[in-house]
């Protein structure tokens, strides 16, 4: 008997576990919500279809976001310097493989989102549909 109470008590463990939730926080960046599905048959995004190659998409989340090419699938990122407040200063730019930020000149991988300050880059969600992304939060 003693068996079975135990293992009642831990399948419900098992499931109630997800691995689509990620910590967003940041206290740098504020979370927004938003949908944004990009069609990299248009000019403005076919880099997309490539390698290595990233586009900024601005006016969405706090400082507009960075669409990254891994190969293997695509990243996004808030285009806020992770490390600083908003600011006039505070929208990164993209440098071949890294984003860099304007106030601080420090650079993050669009690989991994990562620098060398405490916090990475904000990262959103991507689901590809064909030649279309769907980035959301």
């Amino acid at each position: 008997m003693k068996k079975h109470t135990i293992l009642f008590l831990i399948i419900p463990l098992l499931f109630s576990c997800s691995d689509s939730d990620f910590n967003n926080t940041n206290p740098f960046v504020p979370n927004y919500s938003f949908t944004v599905d990009i069609n990299m048959n248009l000019p403005e995004y076919s880099n997309l279809k490539f390698v290595s190659n990233a586009v900024y998409v601005p006016g969405i989340g706090a400082r507009g976001i960075i669409v990254f090419n891994t190969g293997s699938g695509y990243n996004a990122f808030d285009a806020a310097c992770p490390n600083q407040a908003i600011s006039s200063c505070s929208t990164m730019t993209i440098n071949g493989i890294n984003a860099v930020c304007g106030c601080d000149s420090k650079e993050y991988n669009l690989f991994t989102g990562q620098g060398t300050l405490q916090y990475p880059m904000k990262q959103y969600r991507v689901q590809v549909n064909g030649t279309s992304l769907r980035v959301y939060n």
